[in-house]
């Protein structure tokens, strides 16, 4: 059975979340870089940092863990951060790079 909940819907939690020190939401930072949903509804999420010394690199994936599995249906959230490949601007939405006047 399917989880009851879209990948869509996860990617609406993340774009709820911020990057305290830029004002842009994780997934168009381009920090998020995979989602995997489980058939009984536990996420998976692949994502890292602006950088390893990130100020928020202990709270920043509670934070994501916590409302992820606060998803109706989901059974839980677990998230790896990772390092490769490393993040830079280039992986930002054109809406990321647009707010921050990189455009």
């Amino acid at each position: 059975m399917p989880a009851p909940f879209q990948q869509s819907t996860v990617i609406d939690v993340l774009k709820s979340i911020f990057d305290p020190e830029i004002p842009v939401d994780i997934y168009e930072l381009g920090l998020i870089y995979e989602v995997k949903i489980t058939e009984d509804g536990f996420v998976h999420i692949e994502m890292t940092l602006t950088s390893p010394n990130c100020p928020v690199a202990e709270s920043l994936p509670a934070d994501v863990e916590e409302k992820v599995g606060k998803i109706e249906g989901a059974t839980g959230a677990k998230v790896t951060i990772v390092f490769e490949p490393p993040w830079t601007q280039d992986m930002m939405s054109e809406e990321a790079k647009l707010e921050l006047g990189f455009l």
